[in-house]
């Protein structure tokens, strides 16, 4: 099965529909990737999970976190735990096995929290340039009353080349982006885009984990990311050159071989390459 689709998940706090998109290989036949977004929406890794497809044996799970591009959100999911929980029920239903988890901004968050819940399913997490966490000195930027051109300048090694102009939106974009700003101020919770008892919890990480970072992002950075490698057992933090806050969007080419390599090394079934 691969493109869109939409399956009820239960959990004890009731159903949620997720909708979720797979590219690549068959069952079985790829090392399978579970690709969580950032507050941007599912755009900001559609065309990486395409890329990753394309020039990989892999297979690529990319949910929409509910509340996002106009799905909806049940009213008792608010918090990134509760998230975490959907997505392993998600890899269970799809019987997944071998998953690398990667997520990128908030994603990387739910990513985190996914490692901590300590699932056989997952064979390594990747965290790329992930919020949830609190790092004295070093907090996540408020982007909520940034313009776009504000924060491109915050989010891009070089902004000139995503210039974006909320002009040329439809109303059904604009009406998408509200909703998915909505969502993320859900999501974010109490404590500025971080959970305090996250970086204690990550002590207990046994999934081998990569925290990859663009260097210019002024998001989050790269002394937190260092902050967040630390906090788990044996991770590595790998530092990445001429990108900001999303290398999967700014510098996808140079980014996927780090990614691929971390997945394959930790592999349990390698696919025929």
């Amino acid at each position: 099965m691969t493109g869109t689709s939409t399956r009820t998940l239960t959990l004890d706090q009731g159903d949620v529909d997720l909708t979720f998109d797979v590219k690549g290989r068959p069952q079985g036949e790829g090392h399978p990737f579970l690709l969580l977004h950032g507050g941007g929406g599912p755009q900001t890794v559609a065309p990486f999970a395409g890329l990753l497809a394309e020039q990989r044996p892999a297979r690529v799970v990319t949910p929409v976190h509910p509340g996002f591009g106009g799905t909806d959100r049940p009213a008792w999911l608010t918090d990134v735990p509760t998230l975490a929980q959907l997505y392993l029920r998600l890899l269970d239903t799809l019987g997944l096995e071998d998953v690398t988890v990667v997520g990128n901004s908030i994603g990387g968050w739910i990513a985190a929290e996914l490692a901590a819940l300590g699932s056989d399913r997952i064979s390594s997490v990747v965290l790329v340039n992930a919020v949830g966490i609190e790092v004295p000195g070093h907090s996540v930027a408020d982007t909520f009353p940034l313009t776009p051109v504000e924060l491109a300048r915050l989010s891009f090694h070089d902004p000139s080349k995503f210039r974006f102009d909320p002009s040329a939106l439809s109303e059904e974009q604009r009406a998408v982006m509200v909703t998915n700003r909505a969502a993320l101020v859900v999501y974010s919770g109490p404590h500025a885009m971080a959970d305090p008892t996250l970086r204690e919890r990550l002590a207990k990480v046994a999934h081998p984990t990569l925290v990859a970072w663009g260097e210019s992002d002024q998001v989050v950075d790269a002394d937190y990311g260092r902050a967040y490698a630390a906090a788990v057992p044996d991770a590595r933090f790998e530092l990445l050159p001429g990108t900001g806050h999303m290398p999967q969007v700014e510098t996808p080419a140079e980014f996927l071989p780090v990614l691929w390599d971390f997945a394959d090394a930790h592999a349990t079934h390698r696919p025929a390459h």
